[in-house]
């Protein structure tokens, strides 16, 4: 794809037309507070009547999507199977690069081979920290929790497996995604998994193919950005603030959030990647010292704990149907649970890892491989391990959802407890709607270019709102089913190239043994002896 060259913009030139959209970004925000509320606050018949209408709308369309979704072979769901097959081809097919290549991934996250002078507009880490504020979030907190709760506790062992492959299947998409992205004239770029599709598979003689399913996960990613991504997100952050502080209003959590989200996501790919750069690793700290107490509190029954997860995940004694039955159920909520929580084969993490500083494409494919490892072995266990040695997970009262589950969890410590759950609830969401903006923002950007996408950034900081005071129903269930669908294209085009991206690793781990590969020191180094022998 190729643009016509025009005059760059100029820094005072971007700097006013950033003011302009925050403007009118915070503008549409403040609107939102007194009409659409108002409205359906004084009309209660008509909104009642407006949300039952997009139920009926949604609810058949979401029930065609789930029967083709889960559709059931041999006792696991058609998009279950549809991931673990990825993992499990891309990690045998690549070597187990995802252990090979963990010690340089960390060398290239601490910066060791960041040049300011590549191509790209944000760092390794940056993009490390963007794309996980954009998986590290509800997932580690309520979806653990339900996948305990659905299979019991030796989900958390298939939850850890689907992670340890998706290691893999995120290096594919990543790598891929930077690899056939394009740079605009002002200097931005943009990749992903569209790009990728349309390009990459242009280049193999299926251009037909790769356009048509680049606009169907361009689609997709829209609407998830939008629904699971957003919406759902400012809501289950209002009602864990609304149910913690006694007179906190949903709406007041919505308007905070939306005046945010427009702040940040008015700056581009280089605001967001510095905000969630400082946001990421202050909210895992939260979290992690938070489970990390509780588990100190239980010290002596963390190997029980342990047993009991590794145990249940073959003879998952808690289960109905025997034991055949169990192991099924045990692996499908372990590895689904695990999709939804660091999102492996989505091809979301690609559209922010694209952004990278860098010309080596396999380097930040190598990045995107500890995203799995740092959402999904370390947080989302720290979460399962605090779960089963509390053990809320066996109360046999009335139905308790995920949040609630890990909320109980927290509060066995201290009755305050739970107010650093529902701080890091806030922050995890909030990061989450900041980096999925990002990626809703190429996707739209892929159908219909750049001069409307202030039109896209207005209804995602409204659906940032209006997801904190209603209760969508049948639209987030359809928004959810949009984030897992795009792994059916996304794969695809990983299927086809996987012997392009084979070949390149081959390559860059072949370079970087021999010495070819210099740190960004080195070649500083380098450059210094060279002048000096010149002068």
């Amino acid at each position: 794809m190729t643009y016509p060259r025009k005059q760059p913009i100029s820094p005072m030139q971007l700097k006013r037309q950033r003011r302009g959209q925050l403007a009118a970004l915070l503008l549409a925000t403040l609107l939102l507070l007194f009409f659409p509320v108002r409205v359906l606050a004084q009309d209660t018949e008509t909104s009642e009547g407006f949300l039952n209408a997009i139920d009926s709308v949604f609810s058949a369309i979401v029930a065609v999507l789930f029967k083709f979704l889960f559709y059931d072979i041999g006792g696991f769901p058609l998009i279950v199977l549809w991931l673990i097959v990825a993992g499990i081809f891309f990690t045998l097919r690549l070597g187990f690069i995802n252990i090979r290549a963990f010690k340089h991934a960390i060398d290239v996250v601490r910066g060791k081979y960041d040049d300011p002078e590549e191509e790209g507009q944000v760092s390794h880490f940056q993009a490390l920290a963007t794309a996980l504020s954009g998986t590290v979030g509800l997932g580690n907190i309520a979806g653990v929790a339900v996948a305990i709760q659905e299979g019991g506790p030796g989900a958390m062992f298939w939850l850890t497996l689907a992670a340890f492959l998706g290691m893999t299947t995120k290096l594919v998409e990543c790598t891929l995604g930077l690899k056939y992205r394009i740079e605009r004239p002002d200097g931005t770029v943009a990749g992903g998994p569209a790009y990728m599709l349309s390009r990459g598979l242009t280049k193999m003689g299926l251009g037909p193919l790769g356009k048509g399913l680049g606009i169907i996960f361009s689609v997709l990613a829209i609407f998830g950005s939008m629904g699971g991504a957003n919406m759902f997100q400012s809501n289950q952050a209002a009602i864990a603030f609304v149910g913690t502080f006694p007179g906190m209003q949903g709406w007041i959590v919505g308007l905070v959030l939306a005046v945010l989200t427009a702040i940040v996501i008015i700056g581009g790919i280089e605001r967001i990647a510095s905000t969630t750069g400082l946001l990421v690793p202050a909210m895992a700290v939260i979290y992690i010292l938070g489970c990390l107490w509780i588990v100190v509190v239980n010290l002596p029954q963390v190997p029980a704990a342990i047993a009991t997860i590794i145990s249940q995940a073959f003879v998952p004694e808690a289960l109905e149907g025997g034991i055949e039955g169990g192991i099924i159920i045990v692996i499908v909520q372990g590895v689904r649970r695990s999709a939804f929580s660091n999102e492996a084969g989505i091809g979301s993490a690609a559209i922010a890892h694209s952004a990278a500083r860098t010309d080596e494409p396999v380097r930040e494919g190598i990045v995107a491989l500890l995203e799995p490892f740092i959402d999904t072995i370390i947080i989302c266990n720290m979460t399962g391990i605090m779960i089963v040695l509390t053990g809320v997970y066996q109360d046999t009262g009335e139905a308790i959802d995920g949040s609630q589950m890990t909320l109980n969890a927290f509060a066995t410590v201290s009755t305050w407890f739970p107010i650093v759950l529902t701080i890091a609830i806030f922050l995890f969401a909030f990061s989450t709607i900041i980096s999925w903006s990002y990626y809703g923002e190429i996707s739209w950007q892929y159908l219909f270019g750049q001069r409307t996408i202030i039109i896209y950034k207005l209804i995602f900081v409204a659906c940032v709102f209006i997801g904190a005071v209603v209760t969508p129903g049948a639209v987030i269930d359809f928004s959810d089913l949009t984030l897992l669908m795009m792994a059916l294209p996304n794969l695809i085009g990983a299927y086809f190239l996987s012997n392009e991206v084979a070949g390149d690793i081959s390559n860059y781990m072949e370079r970087l043994r021999s010495g070819q590969m210099p740190t960004y020191a080195e070649k500083l180094a380098t450059l210094g002896d060279s002048h000096q022998t010149g002068n």
